[in-house]
Formats: C-alpha cells, sequence, structure tokens
C-alpha cells in the first residue's frame, strides 16, 4: 500500500474513523484510509486460497487482478507492461502451434529423463531390525547391503534397550550408525512398533526403494505385504539353524547365509554350474595334453620313416653294418664274456648287456623281430629286476622305452601295436 498523494510507503496507524483504519504518511503528512477491495476481487482471494494461505488485505490489493481493477492504479501499482509482457509469453508458449513442435516435445523428454535419472540417484535402502529377535554382525550386515541395488543408508533398530538380556548390543549398534527405537517391556513389543513405524515409512523416507526386515517373528509377514503394496522392494531376513534365510517378497528368490562361515550359501542351480565348469575345464586340459601327446607321437613316427628311408637308399657296400670291423666285433663280444652283467652300475654297462641281448637273438634268429617286451624280459631273466627299475634306479629318465627313444645306439620302429628294436651294429 501506498501514499495517495506521494506514493511513499513509509506511513502508521492513525486511529480508526467509521470502523475504518486511518493512515497518516510519514513523508508528506496526509491521512488517508485503506483502500477497499472490490466484492469479486476478494471472492476471487478466498475461492483460490483453500484455507491453507493467509493474505493481508494490503498484498491482496496488489496482486495482479487486472480485469477487477481502475485502469490508473494497474498503470501505477501493478506494472501493466510486464503483465502484459508476461501475458504474451504465456500464449505463445501454450498456442496449438508450440505445443505441437518437435522442440517442445524434445523439451519434455529432456525434462523427463532428468527427473528419472534424479529418481535413480536419491534412491535409497533402510534396514529395520528387532534387536530382541535377531541379533546380526558386520559381516551379515555388509552381506544384506550387498542384495539391494540402492545404497543402504539408514538402519533403523526396535528393542527394550533397559533389558539386561540386550547386554550391550545397543553401543555395538549405535556405533555402527544404527537409529534406536526403545520400546517398553512386554510381548511382540518390538514387533508392534516395528509395524507401526514400517506402515508409513515412505513419509519420513520419500525416496526409498528397497527394505529389509529383519526379524524371524511371523507377525512381520503383514508389515512385508503392507510395504509391498506401497511398490517397495521387501526383502525378508530371518535366521534358520546357523543360516540367515533372506527373501525377495517381490520376486521369490531366496538367498542363505552361512553365519558360521560368513559367507553366502550357493544354492543348488549354482553348485550344478560350478561342476559343470571344472568338468569343461578338466576336459579341455585333457584334450590338450593328448594333441600334444599326438604331436610328438607324429615327430617320433616321420624320424622313423626319415632313418629307415635313408639306409634302404644307401648302397650295400655303404650300410652301417659291413663297415664295422669282424674282429672289433669278435673283440667286444670276448670283452662282454669276460664282464659280469648281474650288477648293472651305469648306462654304459646297460647299453653293453641290451647290445649283447639284441646280438644274440639276432645271430640266433635273423629273421625274429626283437619286440619291446621280449627284449624287457630277456633282461629280467639276466639281471632279475624289471627294466623299469633299473632305469630309475640309475636315473637314466622315467620309462625303458623312453630310454630307449632317447639312445644313439638302439631305434625303435613301429610294428602295430608294438615296437620294434634294432641296435646300431645289427642287419
Amino acid at each position: 500500500m501506498k501514499c495517495p498523494l506521494c506514493e511513499s510507503t513509509s506511513y502508521y496507524k492513525n486511529g480508526r474513523r467509521n470502523d475504518q483504519q486511518n493512515y497518516l504518511c510519514k513523508n508528506c503528512g496526509k491521512q488517508f484510509f485503506e483502500p477497499a477491495l472490490p466484492r469479486s476481487l476478494e471472492m476471487d482471494l478466498l475461492a483460490n486460497s483453500n484455507g491453507h494461505t493467509k493474505v493481508s488485505i494490503t498484498d491482496e490489493a496488489e496482486l495482479p487482478l487486472v480485469k477487477n481493477l481502475p485502469e490508473k492504479i494497474t498503470e501505477k501499482g501493478l506494472g501493466s507492461f510486464n503483465f502484459i509482457l508476461a501475458e504474451e509469453v504465456l500464449q505463445t508458449i501454450l498456442s496449438p502451434d508450440c505445443l505441437e513442435s518437435s522442440v517442445f516435445s524434445q523439451l519434455l523428454l529432456k525434462i523427463q529423463q532428468e527427473n528419472e535419472i534424479r529418481h535413480k540417484e536419491t534412491g535409497i535402502s533402510l534396514l529395520l531390525l528387532d534387536a530382541e529377535n535377531l541379533k546380526l554382525d558386520i559381516n551379515s550386515e555388509l552381506f544384506l547391503a550387498s542384495i539391494c541395488k540402492s545404497p543402504l543408508q539408514v538402519k533403523i533398530a526396535f528393542a527394550n534397550w533397559k533389558n539386561p538380556n540386550i547386554g550391550k548390543q545397543d553401543i555395538e549398534l549405535y556405533n555402527r550408525g544404527y537409529q534406536l527405537v526403545h520400546v517398553p517391556e512386554g510381548k511382540n513389543s518390538a514387533d508392534a512398533k516395528m509395524i507401526a513405524f514400517g506402515a508409513s515409512i515412505l513419509r519420513s523416507y520419500p525416496t526409498l526403494k528397497e527394505i529389509l526386515v529383519c526379524s524371524s517373528d511371523g507377525i512381520l509377514n503383514h508389515l512385508c505385504n503392507e510395504l509391498q503394496n506401497q511398490g517397495l522392494i521387501v526383502y525378508w531376513v530371518r535366521r534358520q539353524g546357523r543360516n540367515l534365510h533372506v527373501e525377495n517378497r517381490n520376486t521369490g528368490k531366496l538367498t542363505d547365509y552361512s553365519l558360521a562361515v560368513a559367507t553366502e550359501v550357493p544354492s543348488f542351480e549354482k553348485v550344478l554350474d560350478t561342476i559343470q565348469d571344472l568338468i569343461k575345464t578338466e576336459q579341455e586340459s585333457i584334450n590338450a595334453r593328448l594333441n600334444s601327446l599326438v604331436d610328438v607321437a607324429t615327430s617320433f613316427q616321420e624320424r622313423c620313416e626319415i632313418n629307415i628311408q635313408h639306409n634302404l637308399k644307401q648302397p650295400e657296400n655303404e650300410k652301417i653294418t659291413p663297415v664295422v670291423n669282424k674282429s672289433l666285433t669278435e673283440s667286444i663280444q670276448e670283452k662282454e664274456k669276460q664282464e659280469d652283467f648281474t650288477t648293472i652300475a651305469n648306462g654304459e654297462i646297460l647299453d653293453k648287456l641290451l647290445f649283447k641281448i639284441i646280438q644274440d637273438i639276432h645271430i640266433n634268429s635273423p629273421t625274429t623281430k626283437l619286440s619291446v617286451p621280449k627284449l624287457c624280459s630277456e633282461l629280467q631273466k639276466i639281471t632279475g629286476e624289471s627294466p623299469n627299475s633299473i632305469i630309475k634306479k640309475l636315473k637314466l629318465g622315467s620309462s625303458f622305452v623312453k630310454y630307449l627313444e632317447s639312445s644313439p645306439t638302439f631305434t625303435l620302429k613301429a610294428s602295430g601295436k608294438e615296437y620294434e628294436v634294432t641296435a646300431l651294429f645289427c642287419d
């Protein structure tokens, strides 16, 4: 309200006349009455207030209801230019062409996306704990927090904290950030308080998305149903033996947590998947080793064929056996006769003994092919030990066959399922 003469807003009350408040201007000294509102303006203000907003008569007089005010007051007190400009802007925005334009549609889509992002970012999880019925350590609490998709920001514990059976649980929970709600002594007192508090939880936490109801009492089933009907994701946490049983009331998914070993108990399906993965990994490993073994066998076979072809291409006068001096062979045979082969001390003696066995069989039966098993049998008859034990005792390899393969004195040739043994100085 302003002075009608100098338009000053500095004035004070100066009594009443004819039930109207009289004012005195501090600037010019003019006395004036409070301007009366038109009846229609007063009714509009009362109709739009809904009983919630109290507007003073002074403020009501300056509201931009242009149609109900004289033109002179509108020009001086309301800023007609700004009002007309705002009216034109609103008319442009709310016109059908603007509302149906692609720019306006993109603007609405952008606002909707930002609201969805803000809505997701502000979602939280909440934990309600009946401390008289269930005890949660820090590891169990972290496991429950990992189940929720939204961050666990609020934790509330209910109990009669004067109960000596609680011990120092209130101090521990308080140090872990719990809000402690005290209930009087009585049966199901904590459960009743949890139900009463949880049923209206969205009033206190409007951004709540997920809630953990931690109690083994069956009466909490009513609270779970109510929270689920309010659109929340509800997890009912109960204790069964030495495990925590977590039930997602929205999907029916069950998760168990072992309190003894402080880890999640895998489901039967997860165990089967793990076993199948192990079997698959082992099969792949076996296949890889088999492929390596096949490569070694192929290389060995190719090497044997090259040696055989090389010997066949040589002229008769260039073969290895005729080059050997007969006197040298006879001297070796005489020396071997003088040696005692019952005790084999090294690889040199073993080679001499094997050479003697192969040569004797070749002399007695030139057409007979000497196989590895027959050579092993003859060697065991002489030494009284199996060839593999001799090889391992002398630390010459892992098996008798591998020793023959690595020896430059002997050659193995595949003959069916067995190997034929030949010596360097034998035909």
